[in-house]
């Protein structure tokens, strides 16, 4: 996120409400929206002068395909072949032939080109309404050269939101438990990408277990639960900076930190003396306040987005169910009602919808209902799978999923996967080793 700088934006025409497509969050969109991603043009000095610094043969290349397979990783996109292009990149970004673009039944076109600028990296790029014959919109970037990928995914969170009129979710990271070894010795180590799967870096060593990453929604701030000489401790972390800070040692177990909307209080599940309730700590102050108070086990609390609610989990019914009360405790309300045991419920940032872990005649499901509790929709099911964790748009749901072993203790893995809140797209996120606890990212460029 540092020394990005984006110096010049220029919109030539006004974003209207609404896009080519909508986008029903009831249903898959079974038609994706054809779409031409042009490569950007490059002339020879600049090429010349990016291959020098970024090793890379033709920037301009990279940066549109990495916008192509972002809007293919959607769903709702189709990028066409680039072999069936007729009009040169160069020529498209200033006049496209619009009848050219037609014959191969493109409806949005994307050109733009790269260029170098005082050391720093320009890029324009244009969305054409290629039925209409129309610019729809047209952005200049400038930063510093290495940060080509970051231009990749902030034009496709222009065009996604252009043409769908929701926010994108393609500029952010991921965050989650790198795992590898046999089941019974895993080494457990935190670790970040951006979305597509780029960028991997691993925090910590294995050398201590560390569970349960999840971002600040306000910042690139990471609060995680790590055991140290077999003690549960919350930590803070500054992506940005690496600097790291205990929140607090605590002698009982702890569960699933998370911050609440604005950042300035986590609040967790904390076992004491056999039963686990529900507290916040204010991080400026460091005071722990207690939330329920009941004998049954209360875990997973999670903030709606404007801070006012907390869905949980309880066996107060007698069996594990999701609760919703309010943000000072009161007020508490049973939301489910389905067959199974519920477990790790996540508020959505649009704030309609709470994902969830069901657990039904031996399969995990990942679902979504509305808070209170009616329209609930299973997205997936497995042999095992929980921790949804929402994209900033609400749109896409990232969790993980286990295999069996075979009868030797062999076979094992975890791994991120993805799916879209239609319950259509569901795609397994690459990550160099294996992956559980995946939290997602706000937008970098807000």
């Amino acid at each position: 996120m540092k020394n990005f700088i984006i110096t010049l934006i220029i919109i030539l025409i006004p974003v209207k409400s609404f896009g080519l497509i909508e986008v029903d969050i009831t249903r898959g969109n079974l038609n994706p929206l054809p779409v031409a991603v042009s490569p950007l043009s490059i002339d020879e000095e600049s090429r010349k002068n990016f291959e020098k610094i970024l090793k890379k043969k033709n920037i301009g290349s990279e940066i549109s395909s990495i916008v192509e397979n972002n809007l293919k990783v959607s769903g709702l996109f189709n990028p066409l072949n680039k072999d069936a292009f007729l009009q040169e990149p160069d020529i498209a970004n200033l006049k496209p032939r619009f009848e050219d673009w037609n014959l191969i039944k493109a409806q949005a076109l994307i050109t733009g080109k790269v260029s170098s600028v005082e050391e720093k990296l320009r890029v324009e790029f244009r969305l054409w309404d290629v039925l209409a014959g129309k610019e729809m919109m047209a952005l200049a970037f400038t930063t510093v050269p290495n940060n080509w990928r970051r231009v990749g995914h902030i034009i496709t969170d222009k065009v996604y939101e252009r043409l769908t009129g929701e926010k994108g979710y393609f500029d952010t990271r991921i965050i989650y438990v790198a795992e590898e070894g046999p089941k019974t010795q895993r080494v457990k180590k935190l670790a970040i990408m951006d979305q597509d799967g780029a960028n991997n870096k691993f925090l910590t060593l294995g050398n201590e277990l560390v569970l349960t990453p999840r971002f600040n929604p306000t910042s690139q701030m990471v609060t995680y639960l790590s055991y140290f000489r077999n003690l549960p401790r919350v930590y803070l972390l500054d992506i940005e900076t690496g600097t790291q800070e205990v929140v607090g040692d605590f002698p009982g177990m702890t569960f699933a930190p998370r911050f609440s909307p604005d950042g300035k209080k986590i609040i967790m599940s904390f076992a004491k003396d056999g039963n686990s309730e529900i507290y916040t700590m204010d991080l400026e102050n460091r005071i722990v306040e207690k939330i329920t108070n009941h004998p049954s086990i209360d875990t997973s609390p999670s903030y709606s987005p404007d801070g006012k609610f907390i869905s949980f989990n309880s066996d107060r019914s007698g069996y594990q169910q999701i609760y919703v009360m309010k943000s000072d405790g009161s007020n508490v309300k049973r939301i489910s009602f389905g067959k199974g045991i519920y477990g790790t419920p996540v508020w959505s940032p649009r704030g309609d919808l709470i994902a969830f872990t069901k657990l039904h005649k031996g399969k995990f499901y990942i679902g979504v209902m509305r808070t209170d509790g009616s329209g609930e929709r299973l997205l997936t099911e497995n042999f095992y799978q929980e921790a949804p964790s929402w994209s900033p748009n609400g749109r896409v749901l990232i969790f993980y999923r286990e295999t069996k072993t075979d009868s030797k203790g062999k076979g094992f893995s975890a791994k991120l996967w993805s799916i879209d809140l239609t319950g259509y797209n569901e795609r397994q996120v690459p990550t160099p080793t294996d992956g559980s606890d995946p939290s997602w990212s706000s937008l970098l460029s807000n």
